[in-house]
């Protein structure tokens, strides 16, 4: 896609799923560092569909020497899903009293999905970063999860304006990824996700394998 379709899209919602059924597995159980901002008392989201987490291990594989992947969120229940969209859009409404209810779900989307098409709803987005040999962050460009407010639209995975660092971190990232078959998000460099709807409609693939209407955390 060369143009940038937010998570509110009719054609996002319009792709069929024809759920695969695969289970969502343990991230901790492998070689991944994960971090533990996100963590909450059902762990979920450690959690990613199994065919998931295996590309991303694949991709680790060919980062360069150095470098690795810092897991921050995978799976999200659907109902923390909907307390997010609905805060986002709560904070949007205030500061902009004269928008419509649908200027505010597109907005609302670049942060936030719909609940009812969330990829991370059907453990098949992962929001991750790099980090160097000892775990610390590298740079790029914005705090993970900076709104595109906070962020001045930095957050943007092609967005001017960041430093040659932070662009070269943020196409090491998106090489690796893409090259084991993710797609990113592009308004949230760390957002990447496969088999979903949203993945489905960038990948012009006839359907999604993975629907977000799992009811708990398996293995």
């Amino acid at each position: 896609m060369s143009e940038i379709i937010l998570m509110s899209d009719p054609r996002v919602a319009a792709v069929p799923v024809h759920e695969c059924g695969e289970p969502l597995v343990d991230v901790r159980r492998g070689p991944l560092l994960v971090d533990l901002r996100k963590q909450d008392d059902s762990d979920a989201f450690f959690y990613l569909r199994e065919g998931v987490l295996e590309r991303l291990l694949q991709a680790q594989a060919h980062l360069p020497a150095g470098l690795g992947f810092l897991v921050v969120e995978g799976y999200r229940p659907p109902a923390l899903q909907r307390r997010y969209f609905e805060k986002y859009a709560a904070r949007l409404r205030a500061e902009q009293p004269g928008w419509t209810d649908e200027q505010i779900r597109s907005a609302v989307s670049r942060f936030v999905s719909p609940p009812e098409i969330a990829p991370h709803s059907a453990g098949a987005a992962v929001d991750l970063t790099l980090v160097d040999a000892d775990g610390r962050e590298l740079d790029l460009g914005t705090p993970m999860n900076a709104t595109p407010e906070e962020s001045a639209g930095a957050c943007y995975t092609d967005a001017a304006g960041i430093s040659a660092q932070a662009r070269a971190h943020r196409e090491i990232l998106g090489r690796v990824l893409t090259a084991v078959g993710l797609v990113n998000y592009p308004t949230e460099w760390w957002h990447w996700s496969f088999g979903d709807r949203y993945w489905a409609l960038a990948t012009a693939a006839a359907s999604a394998c993975y629907g977000p209407s799992l009811h708990g955390v398996h293995e």
